[in-house]
């Protein structure tokens, strides 16, 4: 059995981003919300999940985590609405 990991993105109380990957998304939810998982999260809680995608190896997960890292506020958004899915 292959373990999968996963993409995510959180919305911050404050209505800002989180990118992170995980091979368990809502344990790692749980963490963010604790205050134990990320310094960004940490004083911004509740987060949500607003965003996931799902990967075979740590690798793919990892590059796509910097992929997205490095992108504007507007293609994150666009990419939590589904417009790329319609491009």
């Amino acid at each position: 059995m292959n373990e999968q990991f996963y993409l995510y993105i959180l919305e911050c109380a404050d209505g800002s981003y989180y990118v992170g990957s995980t091979n368990n998304v809502d344990e790692r939810l749980k963490r963010h919300n604790a205050g134990e998982a990320a310094e960004w999260t940490k004083n911004r809680c509740p987060v949500r999940v607003v965003y996931q995608e799902e990967y075979e190896s740590l690798l793919k997960v990892r590059r796509r985590e910097q992929q997205i890292k490095g992108w504007t506020r507007l293609k994150k958004e666009n990419l939590i609405s589904g417009i790329w899915k319609k491009l």
